[in-house]
């Protein structure tokens, strides 16, 4: 779809009742900011190994009330033990089969706005940002105000079914004021058969607030998925990130963290688990702005088939920002000749008391243990497997929920388990 097609279903949006007509002159100014930029090129610098033209090109509509469900959906295969969860089924609310766990304030985007006396958050990161603004269909704002402790986690499951060739854009903010603690997981499934989702995240995190956030991504390999996730954190924050990506034919995640007080950590761990032709692209930038700031990137990609990846990873520490530390660790398996990842760490450096490290690796099954584990009796397609999970192991063990873990073992595994037999 083209920029012209694209401002077709703007004015569709423009003119849907049900949407507040506060939004417009956001969605207008950045409409008018991506027709100027136009969607990424190979020749953006950082966009060099992602192609995006299946988006560009296509013709994705926006989500009309028949896309969504016309009985209530069956989530049971999605179920995850001791979580509320908030359903968003193409784009579309489910309020009548949707929790939240006490402590928790959920508002809709107009609700939010009122809030912040009328402001509404921009990153403008990228024209997916933009594209989200103009079209953010599937407002959700989480809220916890001050000393606010909830133990039971929060999940949006988002749902994508069906043949049409559907667009959503949804907006997720989540606030966690000062000294509060919460678990936020995001889960994009389903198994529609042409589907566009570019989400974009903001999330807030107060002087002492603590955020465990987990994304699994195992939408269907016909989606096109692009994630733009913003957090600023205040001082002792911690924010604790992790991703499992499977699915969507195209994946981009473009993460931006803002350490903007002292003693805020961040740690981001990922996943991916690729096949076929499938493209995960994961581009990260952390900020440091204060000094005795902390933060890690932990990436492993597992590629099979055609499958290829990108990892750019930047961290960024200013002048000012004295006495931190930043850990940068990409690991890369090939399990096909054909696969291909494209790795590259970066390290910016503006002070001089500091403690960074980056490094990347990107190779095949280790013939040496593979043969150790065959000379103990195990055939070579078991000990490949087993050498494939130790490998995941080293990021699935960072998720610090046990039910949790455990339903993101268990997908992974199953799909591993497909590959490999």
């Amino acid at each position: 779809m083209s920029i012209s097609n694209y401002k077709v279903e703007f004015e569709k949006m423009l003119n849907r009742n049900y949407f507040s007509k506060s939004l417009h002159p956001y969605r207008k100014e950045a409409f008018t900011q991506l027709e100027k930029t136009g969607f990424p090129t190979q020749k953006w610098e950082n966009w060099r190994f992602t192609n995006v033209s299946n988006i560009s090109d296509g013709e994705f509509m926006i989500s009309e009330i028949s896309d969504a469900p016309q009985t209530t959906p069956d989530i049971d295969s999605y179920q995850m033990e001791g979580v509320d969860t908030v359903v968003i089924y193409n784009g579309h609310y489910q309020k009548d089969i949707s929790s939240i766990p006490n402590g928790v304030n959920l508002l809709s985007g107009s609700e939010y706005m009122e809030r912040k006396n009328g402001n509404f958050d921009r990153a403008n990161n990228s024209p997916f940002d933009l594209l989200n603004t103009a079209f953010t269909d599937s407002g959700m704002c989480i809220v916890l105000e001050k000393n606010t402790l909830v133990k039971s986690p929060i999940r949006i499951l988002f749902i994508s079914n069906g043949d049409r060739s559907i667009m959503v854009n949804p907006r997720v903010n989540v606030d966690i004021g000062e000294s509060s603690s919460l678990t936020f997981i995001e889960q994009h499934v389903g198994d529609a058969t042409s589907f566009f989702q570019n989400e974009s995240v903001f999330i807030t995190l107060g002087n002492n607030a603590q955020l465990d956030h987990i994304r699994i991504q195992s939408n269907s390999e016909f989606t096109q998925n692009i994630s733009n996730l913003n957090v600023n954190q205040a001082a002792d924050s911690q924010y604790e990130f992790f991703q499992l990506v499977d699915g969507s034919k195209l994946g981009r995640s473009d993460i931006c963290v803002q350490l903007d007080g002292e003693n805020a950590q961040c740690n981001i761990n990922s996943l991916t688990l690729s096949k076929n032709n499938q493209h995960i692209d994961n581009n990260i930038i952390v900020n440091h702005n204060s000094a005795q700031t902390h933060s890690s990137q932990f990436v492993k990609s597992i590629l099979f088939d055609t499958s290829t990846g990108v990892f750019n990873g930047r961290t960024i520490v200013h002048e000012n920002a004295q006495k931190i530390t930043a850990q940068q660790t990409n690991k890369n398996i090939l399990l096909s000749k054909k696969a291909k990842m494209n790795a590259n760490p970066q390290l910016e450096i503006y002070a001089d008391d500091v403690k960074c490290s980056h490094g990347s690796t990107t190779g095949q099954i280790d013939e040496d243990a593979l043969f150790y584990l065959q000379s103990r009796g195990i055939n070579k397609q078991d000990a490949m497997e087993l050498m494939v999970v130790g490998f995941a192991n080293e990021v699935l063990d960072k998720i610090p929920h046990p039910e949790i873990k455990k339903a993101v073992y268990t997908e992974f595994t199953v799909k591993l388990n497909r590959l490999m037999s």
